[in-house]
Formats: C-alpha cells, structure tokens, sequence
C-alpha cells in the first residue's frame, strides 16, 4: 500500500477488476466500453473510471448534463471539439485531456474524437479536491486539463497514451488524482448533507429547508454548495430530477409520459416535457427516435 501524503487517498499497487461489454450487440459497428469503480475513499468521490473505443455510425453527439464534472482524455489525437448545440457548425478547439464542467444544457461533440478516450465520471461534487479551483468556476465550461494541473496534464495523457490495457490506465488515472489532492477528500457538512437529500427521489426538501436544517443562511448554503458542485442547489435538483426521468425511459419500450413525470418527481407532463427541451434541447419523443445502444450513457447521436 503506497500512502500519499496530501490527503488521505490510499493507492493500491495493482488496479481493480475492470467492467467490459459491449454497449451495442452487432461486433461490427459495436462501442467497447469498460468501466471500474474505485475503492474508498477515493470511491466517495469518483463513480468510475471508463474506457471507449471504436467509433460510433455517426459523426456527432449531443451530452446531455448530469449534474457532474468529468476529466476526459482522447488516447488517438491531441485534440478535443467542442460543439454549440444551436449552432453545430461552430466549435471550440482544446488539447486532448480537459475537464468538463457541470453543464446547465447539452452540448455536442465529434464522436470521432471518442474512438479511443478514457475518462473520470465525479460524483456529484467529487472532482472539488483535484481540481484546484472552485467547480463554479468550470461551470458550462470547458478547461484543458494543463490549465489546473500544469505540465502534469500532458505527461499523464502520454502514459496513458502508451500503457497495454485499461487496468494499467486506470491505475494511473488513480495516481494522477492522488497527486492532485489540493484539499482534503471530504465535502462541507452542509454540500454532504445537501447531496444525501437531494439524492432520493421522494425528497421534497426546498433550498431554505435544507439550509435551516444545516443552520446556514439561505445565501451561505448556496455558495459553499455552488463552490463545491458547480451549481446552485435549485438547478442541481432539477438536473437530478431530469437524470431520474432518463433512467425510467431507458427501462421501457414505449413510456408513458404522465405517468412516468409522476414517478420522476415532476408536477405534471408539462413540466417534464419543458424540463426536456431545456437540458437536452430536443422532445421526450425526438429523444425517443434518437436515442441508441451505441453510445455511452447521457449521449445522444445528433440528427441533422
């Protein structure tokens, strides 16, 4: 067991088992995708680490927010694109490793670039301690990786560039994190509290009463929250609420709507469908027709 000094993250010697399947089922046109999970503590804080490979039948994709940061590295070109969803033919260019803010609405990307990336995927508020800057900071935006870690951003993509196999890169996507504990692995009392809450689909907590029960001011609670997620509470419930309808749809065929608005938390079949076109830009039923097994979670391949 190697320990590192800032902080508390203990790094094992040898990864853990890696996750491999095939996100389609044809061979031919298939996304290899694997994932794993670390341990605690860093387990707190990081949901995976994953690998894609192969590309995707189509040239863009839309992502839509999850309410979480990502660290994402292209392992075939030094380059990522970054498209505006009202607008796909503009882009933004930026090296091959960046970080990911928390968005408020989806934004597109050459789905090309991800025929060989590998990334971290934070939980809700996770990325805080590596970062080196507030995550409100990051929010709807995209950073390259150098820009908060420094050279240490270009070495990392070249070693995980040449290592043999996703076990090797994960484990040094783990001694990258460890190396870049700028603060300590734990959340402000009241962001911990705040994200148990606003975790359960039958919370219906508001922003003052989760304050009150943390005993911060409403505009106090806010800003350490902001500061560590990267969004206000508010949007980051409405985000969550959307995740949750997400993950009722893909479980069905043919959803029905009214009733699946109810199970996610929403008022009504309105609010779902506003909700929709705010965070992913497109209809629940052109989200229907778009959708596809070839893509990674929260990706949607982008129709002309």
């Amino acid at each position: 067991m190697v320990l590192f000094a800032r902080g508390s993250l203990a790094l094992r010697k040898t990864p853990r088992a890696v996750e491999s399947f095939k996100v389609s089922g044809t061979l031919t046109s298939a996304v290899n995708y694997c994932s794993s999970t670390p341990a605690l503590p860093l387990g707190s804080f990081v949901e995976r680490f994953w690998q894609i490979s192969d590309s995707a039948p189509h040239g863009k994709e839309r992502i839509i927010p999850s309410g979480t940061i990502e660290l994402v590295i292209n392992l075939h070109e030094n380059e990522f694109r970054i498209y505006n969803l009202r607008q796909p033919t503009l882009c933004k260019s930026f090296s091959g490793a960046i970080a990911s803010g928390a968005y408020d609405g989806a934004f597109v990307i050459d789905a090309g670039q991800h025929a060989s990336a590998i990334g971290v995927h934070f939980r809700p508020g996770g990325a805080f301690p590596f970062l080196g800057a507030s995550a409100n900071e990051l929010a709807d935006r995209h950073v390259d990786l150098e820009t908060l870690w420094g050279p240490a951003a270009i070495e990392l993509r070249e070693r995980l560039c040449v290592a043999r196999n996703p076990s090797e890169r994960f484990f040094l996507l783990e001694k990258a994190l460890a190396a870049h504990l700028f603060r300590r692995m734990e959340h402000h009392y009241a962001v911990g509290f705040a994200l148990s809450v606003y975790g359960r689909v039958d919370s219906r907590l508001t922003v003052r009463d989760v304050a009150q029960k943390t005993g911060l001011s409403q505009r106090r609670f806010i800003q350490v929250f902001a500061r560590e997620v990267g969004m206000s509470p508010k949007l980051f419930c409405r985000v969550r609420r959307f995740q949750q309808a997400l993950e009722l749809v893909r479980r069905v065929v043919a959803p029905n709507w009214a009733q699946l608005a109810v199970e996610a938390g929403y008022f009504d079949q309105s609010h779902l469908i506003h909700d929709f076109q705010v965070f992913s830009g497109i209809s629940p039923t052109a989200y229907l027709r778009q959708r596809s097994e070839r893509v990674m979670q929260n990706h949607v391949p982008l129709v002309s």
